[in-house]
């Protein structure tokens, strides 16, 4: 399914449309130019070809001079030395116009062939034609209507008409024709083929503000800038303007947020922190207790929720990013300190240079639960580890406890939810985890360790 969504996207891009529209006008535009041309070299080289017939027919008319016989004889002088060779794609026939006349004539040419041409020219326009040759040759042909006086009597004079006909072969015009329209196909192809590099180059270049307008956000969203950097062109600028203030404005949304909750702890805590030191002052009784447990309720109530309220402010900023391998080597610090009576060994392994999709409170706040819990149970020993996968990484906390069972493991993922209540802790450590994990699209998984106790494994984003 991924690989035709990925083909669907590309043909959606703007580059495509804008490639292809080009190209496909470019094409009709070639298209109907090669049309053009060709028909204009058609007629130019019809055109020639009528002009050499009629300097032949002009020529054939010049050479003819009547015989005394009535016929009509040709000084050689004026004729086209191509009427004296054997089908040579090139005849004329001279035939009277009324039949039973003596005088006709036809080309060496033709050899023992006439041409067939339609109704005989009136006065003495030319007619243009098409005709059969020898050869099956395909002729254009030129006749016009001739007079000659024919001396009767020495006091009279008579005169009679002759049909003269030109055909040439239009073979060569159409080897012509077709050869420049192999020309024709080849560069225009060629051109095509030019002009829609030239429109791929041309929208590459153009579009490039836009993928370096997207390079900077991709930039924001990684940690690595807090808003676009460069210069952009004239038409990008004002969108590139919108996006800074937006980002800005997020920002101070969320620091806003931030500036709330932490005025709200600091609100709640103070009034739970009174409760508790009245209680304590308080002789023992059952008020006292009662209000004991329920300001330390309160108090891991406000602690979750607060942690919950600033991580959901925080998980969609733009630009979160937190190197793992400080953090984890901060908290083993920490918690060798606190737990230095027992010598509880904290081992981490993590690669460097992986970096969590958000906030270092964040990961501080799920990573020291899950820590701190396994160095609660652990008995002399406590391995982190940290395992990039794809878009991913899973962070694992190991110990080398009691571990606990399935059912134990399904029990104390419920807030609040304590099995020993010996061990410190008011039992909303993984809850808050959970909870957290969440907001960043993670998961948390117990399961038994390879140490004997229990493994803690908590899938989060990466930032590549």
């Amino acid at each position: 399914m991924p690989p035709p969504k990925a083909k669907r996207l590309r043909l959606n891009s703007l580059a495509a449309r804008l490639i292809a529209a080009a190209a496909i006008w470019t094409m009709l535009g070639l298209a109907v130019g090669g049309v053009v041309l060709s028909r204009a070299f058609r007629s130019a080289a019809e055109a020639s070809f009528d002009a050499r017939l009629t300097g032949d027919m002009d020529g054939l008319i010049a050479a003819a001079e009547p015989d005394t016989d009535g016929g009509v004889v040709l000084q050689d002088r004026f004729v086209n030395r191509q009427f004296d060779r054997i089908y040579s794609g090139l005849y004329f026939q001279i035939r009277p116009t009324q039949g039973g006349q003596p005088g006709g004539q036809i080309s060496r040419s033709l050899f023992d062939r006439q041409i067939a041409i339609g109704a005989p020219p009136r006065d003495n326009q030319p007619s243009w034609g098409y005709a059969a040759g020898p050869d099956n040759q395909h002729l254009r042909t030129l006749s016009r209507r001739v007079e000659f006086p024919i001396a009767s009597t020495p006091d009279q004079h008579d005169s009679r008409v002759y049909t003269f006909t030109v055909a040439g072969n239009l073979a060569q015009v159409e080897a012509d024709n077709a050869r420049f329209n192999g020309i024709l196909i080849w560069s225009f192809a060629l051109l095509g083929l030019g002009l829609v590099v030239a429109i791929f180059l041309q929208v590459r270049v153009g579009l490039l503000p836009l993928r370096r307008l997207g390079q900077s956000l991709a930039r924001i969203r990684d940690g690595k800038a807090r808003a676009l950097e460069g210069d952009f062109p004239v038409e990008i600028a004002p969108l590139a303007r919108e996006l800074n203030a937006l980002i800005e404005h997020s920002a101070e949304v969320v620091g806003r947020a931030r500036t709330h909750v932490s005025n709200l702890a600091h609100f709640l805590k103070t009034p739970l922190s009174v409760l508790a030191s009245e209680a304590e002052a308080a002789p023992p009784g059952p008020l006292t207790d009662q209000v004991k447990r329920q300001v330390g309720s309160m108090r891991r109530q406000v602690d979750h929720y607060l942690s919950r309220a600033r991580a959901a402010g925080s998980v969609n900023v733009l630009g979160n990013r937190t190197e793992i391998a400080p953090v984890l080597g901060d908290l083993a610090r920490v918690l060798c300190r606190i737990h230095a009576d027992r010598a509880i060994d904290i081992a981490v392994d993590c690669p460097a240079g992986l970096c969590f999709k958000g906030e270092r409170q964040d990961l501080e706040e799920m990573a020291g639960n899950l820590m701190d819990n396994a160095c609660k149970w652990a008995h002399a020993r406590v391995q982190v580890g940290v395992a990039p996968r794809g878009a991913s990484f899973d962070l694992m906390v190991e110990d080398d406890g009691t571990g606990l069972t399935e059912e134990e493991i399904a029990r104390v993922g419920e807030r609040g939810e304590r099995l020993d209540e010996s061990v410190p802790g008011s039992g909303l450590g993984l809850a808050i985890v959970r909870d957290i994990s969440k907001l960043y699209g993670g998961l948390l998984v117990l399961e038994g360790s390879s140490l004997g106790g229990l493994r803690s494994r908590l899938t989060l984003p990466l930032i590549g």
